[in-house]
């Protein structure tokens, strides 16, 4: 038993008497129950070795200290003068019973039992598991074999095998993941603190000594600890989460070599999201604790020059792939520090690609190819996610490729396929709050480098009244992205950005503005299924009574979720069609010789046939 000293916040003490292991926190069944709003409900453990009594930190946003000093994951063993620090409570070891003999473990049926005992019941409970899967494939291949032998045998019988090959899957046991998170932790704290004792210079080594100096460690400890660690565990496994999470992106390194994950937001340490065909869902990965999220944070940005720390607790930066990143520390993120990497095709995606998904038309397609031929101005417009960025990339590639382009973008992540190009990326303040480029001052230099098109990236502020003026003042055929829902609300927003400018412009003269500077508008939307599709391209026609007029040129007609001949689709139902109405521009560029097809601005239901269209998108790719 052990005797516990605890000093409550109120300065008054009680002294307690618990098995050799215990649980402190809030909740009610545990050993020690301290009432406070700062503890986690499960928050730290208390166990005794035959080295002594240690204290384990169990993952609570308070942490725990000794001494004053954090407790990254277990610390001892302790003697009766630590003070142990668990939110606004001090407690102390007061009273160590010396066991006689083999130190006494708590019962199998308490929740408190010991790690050795929780190793066992989870490497007998994944062998248990492991041969039922064999048992079950067993009886398959049986089965299968009397089938072939005597088909009369299986009559009456429901059938094994089918065009499908048959694959058995055992769901992943929650014991194993929790000793497999345990051990990391335990190695991770072990190899941080061995290169603290060591004094390695880790900043005069590449990335590739780096690796090979910490994996050398890593295999050390293993070996110092080969004896403790569970048989159920794979070590090859553990030794390279391990070495990831040290001096790589730690269990992002998993997802980012996954192509199906387009996004991935990390809430805190021990709570991972990510997006998946459109979807969000939870990913068993973990961190092993904020500290390992703030290192990775801090391995993304520092090459890029960008800093983190409470002064500046927010950062936008980029991966080396091109992929997004935001990320979010203490004090301003409550729950721990937060990630947020939007992740980009490794392969350029082309119209094709979008014909192909299902998020544009082919006749919008060669419609918007012929807008940007001509030098139309062209704003992308979105929510958040929506794949904005994504068709401003295709849109760019329909530039002809003699012409100068130079892009500005508030973290790096456009791939254009130009030869004449030149990429401008805004930097925030340095430590003395000095030094900053906005994007603003960008476009107004960029009008000096004589550019043929400029590409904004996103235009979020006062950024806006300069490209509005580059797009007047010989610039045709720029582009750029804004969050709006609909074309309208992005006109709208966009004359609040040009008062943001500061000018003191009224109203009437940003509208004159708006309408002389942009041609189209590109309406991008994401349904609640995750699909993404250009639902409406919109032309700028003029102003009339103070107001902007619009003229829809095509737009995707919703019918609803689900297909009733293919059950639980769920996806969006619905077909792209033209408005019937043909462009100004369009009639000006065929008066001038241009070949065009007319055809496409056909409505839905005068389209001839599905073969013509099908013909006519043959024709744009040979075209292209």
């Amino acid at each position: 038993m052990l005797q516990v000293e605890i000093n409550a916040p109120d300065g008054t003490q009680r002294l307690v008497q618990v098995p050799d292991e215990c649980i402190i926190g809030k909740g009610a069944e545990n050993e020690i129950r301290l009432d406070s709003w700062r503890l986690g409900k499960e928050h730290a453990r208390l166990f005794r070795t035959p080295a002594g009594v240690f204290v384990e930190d169990l993952g609570a946003f308070t942490g725990v200290s000794v001494n004053a000093e954090r407790v990254e994951s277990q610390h001892g063993p302790l003697s009766k003068d630590d003070l142990i620090t668990i939110g606004p409570f001090k407690l102390r070891v007061a009273e160590i019973a010396t066991a006689t003999g083999v130190v006494q473990a708590a019962s199998p049926t308490s929740r408190s039992t010991t790690a050795a005992y929780r190793n066992q019941l989870a490497t007998e409970e994944i062998r248990a598991s492991r041969e039922f899967a064999e048992r079950r494939q067993d009886e398959v291949r049986r089965a299968q074999a009397a089938a072939l032998a005597d088909p009369s045998v299986m009559r009456g019988r429901p059938s094994t095998s089918s065009t499908n090959s048959f694959a058995l899957i055992v769901a992943p046991d929650p014991r194993r993941k929790e000793l497999e998170f345990e051990w990391r932790k335990r190695i991770h704290s072990k190899l941080l603190e061995t290169m603290d004792l060591r004094r390695q210079d880790v900043s005069s080594m590449t990335d590739d000594q780096l690796r090979k100096e910490t994996l050398t460690l890593i295999n050390r400890i293993m070996l110092e600890h080969d004896v403790d660690i569970p048989l159920a565990l794979d070590r090859e496994l553990l030794c390279k989460q391990v070495l990831n999470e040290a001096v790589g992106l730690g269990p992002l390194e998993e997802l980012l070599d996954d192509e199906s994950v387009t996004e991935i937001m990390v809430n805190r340490f021990d709570e991972i999201y990510i997006e998946r065909n459109g979807r969000l869902q939870k990913h068993p990965l973990t961190f092993t604790g904020d500290r390992a999220v703030l290192g990775v944070i801090e391995r993304i940005v520092a090459p890029l020059g960008r800093r983190i720390d409470e002064s500046s607790p927010m950062v936008d930066a980029r991966l080396k792939d091109g992929s997004r990143v935001n990320a979010i520390i203490a004090p301003l993120a409550l729950k721990g520090p937060a990630l947020t990497i939007r992740k980009f095709s490794k392969r350029k995606l082309d119209a094709d690609d979008l014909v192909r998904f299902d998020a544009i038309s082919p006749a919008m397609a060669r419609f918007l190819d012929v807008c940007v031929s001509a030098r139309k101005n062209i704003i992308v417009s979105g929510g958040t996610g929506s794949g904005k960025t994504t068709l401003l990339n295709i849109l760019s590639n329909f530039i002809p490729p003699h012409e100068r382009v130079i892009t500005v973008e508030d973290a790096a992540e456009l791939k254009l396929r130009h030869e004449h190009l030149i990429s401008l990326e805004s930097r925030p303040p340095n430590v003395e709050g000095k030094g900053a480029v906005h994007i603003r001052d960008l476009v107004k230099n960029t009008l000096r480098m004589r550019p043929d098109r400029i590409v904004v990236g996103e235009c979020r502020g006062a950024e806006a009244l300069d490209m509005l003026q580059a797009m007047n003042t010989g610039h045709e055929g720029s582009l750029t992205t804004l969050h709006a829902n609909t074309p309208r609300d992005g006109l709208a927003r966009l004359e609040t950005m040009v008062l943001m400018a500061g000018m003191d412009l009224p109203l009437a003269a940003i509208r004159e503005q708006i309408c002389s500077a942009v041609d189209l508008v590109v309406q991008q939307s994401r349904f609640s299924c995750g699909s993404r599709k250009v639902t409406s391209i919109t032309e700028v026609t003029g102003i009339e009574s103070g107001k902007i007029q619009l003229q829809e040129i095509f737009k995707f007609v919703s019918k609803g979720y689900g297909n009733p001949a293919v059950p639980g689709t769920g996806k969006v139902q619905g077909y792209f069609s033209a408005c019937g109405l043909v462009p100004t521009f369009y009639e000006d560029l065929r008066a001038a010789g241009a070949d065009l097809d007319m055809t496409i601005f056909k409505p839905h239901g005068q389209e001839p046939s599905l073969d013509e269209d099908f013909l006519a998108h043959d024709q744009f790719q040979a075209r292209k």
